[in-house]
């Protein structure tokens, strides 16, 4: 048998070690953003193997990518396309606030209902309940994607925002991230706010929800990437394009106007990252907290 040796890094290791990583993370952000600023000329002599395939039996050479990190003339003529003369980006902007925003809110609200109820209350089955539950989760959408056609089609809800929110209101993740944060809140204190003569709702609202405040941030912070990047759904649910979501905008780019993709894509992530480090400490905190116990 061999026995590996435990590598002890002093904390300055450790430091540099994921300041790399942190570093390596970083540079495709970094080039799209400063491509972006770069013109339309400019973009294309760096990438040319992107807009021409070569021809080997020919004796043509590959054109390799330049990766430029500083343009030669900082350009906003990307984002004044993108934001001013094309008003298709803002409207489908509006959209993904449409969708998002409803199902953060929904979710937020359904999963901590239900989340107390599979923490705090008793009742028959509730562990067995809970894993049937958790079961929708680990199904990828794939192998749903049929039922939720169906159920939606008979509804009458297909092509509608109904048909993208509804779903993702009453989806898994949320109640099993709170309820994993909501177990670490001590019973004695619930029960001692019963003998005060508290009900459960006023438990829920005025003790337990404060306390898993960190817990519904990161809940939010990760639904609002999820379902701004979401793709397969309004693809398949939503088949109007006035009614799609900006998620499905990049790929409606020409690949001629490369300087636009990179400047969509720069205002397509920037949402993302205001939020993040706008909850960064609660989504830290909340993150940490929820695995405390399983």
């Amino acid at each position: 048998m061999i026995y590996l040796k435990r590598i002890r890094l002093p904390a300055i290791g450790w430091m540099l070690l994921l300041g790399a990583g942190a570093l390596v993370m970083l540079v495709p952000i970094v080039l799209t953003v400063m491509n972006s600023l770069m013109t339309e000329h400019e973009i294309g002599l760096n990438y040319g193997l992107l807009g021409k395939m070569t021809n080997a039996a020919a004796g043509e050479k590959d054109v390799f990518v330049n990766l430029k990190w500083i343009p030669d003339w900082v350009s906003f003529d990307q984002y004044m396309e993108v934001l001013v003369r094309n008003p298709k980006f803002l409207h489908m902007f509006w959209n993904s606030a449409k969708l998002v925003v409803p199902i953060i809110a929904g979710q937020t609200a359904v999963a901590s209902l239900a989340a107390y109820a599979f923490a705090k209350l008793r009742f028959w089955g509730r562990g067995s309940w809970f894993l049937v539950y958790l079961m929708t989760m680990l199904m990828p959408f794939q192998v749903t994607l049929v039922p939720n056609y169906i159920m939606l089609d008979k509804l009458g809800l297909l092509n509608t925002n109904a048909a993208i929110m509804l779903p993702g209101v009453f989806a898994a993740f949320g109640v099993f991230m709170l309820r994993q944060f909501m177990l670490h809140i001590p019973t004695a204190l619930i029960e001692a706010a019963k003998l005060d003569g508290a009900g459960h709702f006023t438990i829920f609202a005025k003790i337990v929800m404060p306390l898993v405040k960190p817990g519904a941030a990161a809940l939010m912070v990760l639904l609002f990437v999820d379902y701004w990047n979401m793709v397969e759904q309004p693809l398949i649910f939503l088949q109007d394009a006035v009614e799609q979501p900006l998620s499905l905008y990049l790929a409606q780019i020409s690949k001629e106007a490369r300087g636009v993709v990179f400047a969509a894509s720069v205002l397509f992530m920037s949402p993302m990252v205001v939020l993040f480090l706008y909850a960064q400490t609660h989504f830290v905190e909340g993150i940490q907290l929820s695995g405390i116990k399983g």
